[in-house]
């Protein structure tokens, strides 16, 4: 039996991994949940799996939520609150679903702790990737993505030797607005941007799959996981996401991984592996999909993934920056502050403004990463999109 730690449990990810161990109680136990701020569905998944400990991110909310839970666990509260829960000496695996930066620190201790990683949570590996896999590799541990196309590459490599990889294939659905025209994009709404048309998740993420910055998030995430340089990941625009991602050897083969979009498959092979167990869920007729289609991603239109590729190609305190000034970006846009296409032009004049970083330790991403938020802030503020 697998002992968990799952921090962002109140998330898409964090409730569809829930329902993953109540169909497979004899499999996992939970000993640790972390959420943000939504207490009272964090009562709820408490006084269903009775976890050793429970954190609350939010600090405002500590005293409420402990009234209600303090007796059935052990609350914690904050930053240092989630480290905790994911550093739990019973756990030996941490589903990390956090979003956003505040998935970094807790992930890293729990590495640095010996837990194997179910990795949810892109923004460890685009922020620190040098440093996550260096950790990895020092502590002898797992880390097994969740993402549906990181998870679509790892089945794909399966037993494959690292020089027989010729490139790597992300597949992106294109997002809501794939057929709008550039000039479409300056009034769309937010309204327009969250209604994703395959998959169901949550604000932050599904503005990113909009602006194709998850897909950018995607190939720094790849490059790490896997060890491969920018120049050998392709993105391709595939609207019926029933091809996940594929993988082209040094022979010509091309490998792929097909099913239908649901999130719970990659979260259960992450758990399981490197078994596969049986799930309740819809399976892949071909013949009823019918058609697959295939295009290249509009990087005039959709500036983010360009950017993604150019903070790459520029360095590792780059990606801190895209990844800091577009999570700020996103909120602004959430808010109605900003139009959809100020998300990449405020990203990009961030990205103007940085100097390269050499050999960054965990707390210069954090400082670096305070700097990119901030400096998106001034620039909004001064008006300049």
């Amino acid at each position: 039996m697998k002992v968990l730690s799952v921090l962002g449990s109140t998330g898409s990810i964090g409730t569809q991994t829930l329902d993953i161990i109540r169909e497979n109680k004899e499999e996992f136990k939970i000993d640790a949940l972390a959420a943000n701020s939504n207490i009272d569905l964090l009562e709820a998944q408490v006084r269903e799996f009775r976890p050793k400990i429970a954190a609350i991110g939010d600090m405002s909310k500590y005293k409420e939520f402990k009234s209600r839970v303090g007796g059935m666990t052990c609350v914690a509260a904050g930053l240092e609150g989630v480290v905790e829960a994911a550093t739990l000496e019973s756990c030996d695996t941490l589903v990390s679903a956090i979003v956003g930066i505040a998935g970094l620190i807790p992930t890293y201790n729990a590495i640095k702790t010996g837990k194997n990683i179910a990795l949810a949570n892109k923004e460890t590996l685009v922020t620190a990737g040098r440093i996550i896999t260096r950790e990895v590799k020092k502590n002898k541990v797992n880390m097994l993505p969740v993402d549906s196309e990181h998870s679509a590459i790892f089945q794909c490599l399966a037993g494959s030797r690292h020089n027989e990889i010729s490139k790597i294939i992300l597949t992106a659905s294109g997002g809501p607005f794939r057929n709008k025209t550039l000039k479409e994009l300056e009034s769309v709404t937010v309204q327009d941007a969250l209604k994703h048309p395959n998959w169901s998740m949550g604000r932050k993420i599904t503005i990113d799959s909009a602006t194709l910055m998850n897909k950018g998030l995607e190939v720094i995430e790849a490059r790490w996981l896997f060890g491969i340089m920018p120049e050998s990941i392709e993105v391709c625009v595939h609207p019926q996401s029933i091809i996940h991602s594929a993988v082209e050897f040094v022979d010509g083969a091309v490998i792929a991984q097909l099913g239908l979009p649901d999130m719970k498959v990659p979260i259960q092979y992450a758990l399981t592996y490197p078994e596969r167990l049986p799930m309740k869920s819809a399976k892949l007729s071909l013949t009823s999909v019918g058609e697959l289609t295939f295009y290249k991603p509009d990087t005039e239109k959709f500036k983010c993934l360009r950017l993604a590729f150019r903070a790459l190609d520029m360095g590792d305190s780059a990606c801190v920056v895209l990844n800091g000034a577009n999570e700020e970006a996103v909120k602004l846009f959430l808010s109605g502050k900003i139009s959809f296409l100020d998300i990449g032009n405020l990203i990009e004049k961030t990205l103007d403004k940085h100097k390269i970083i050499e050999n960054m330790d965990i707390e210069e991403v954090s400082e670096l990463d305070r700097w990119s938020r901030e400096t998106l802030a001034y620039l909004y503020e001064t008006g300049c999109k």
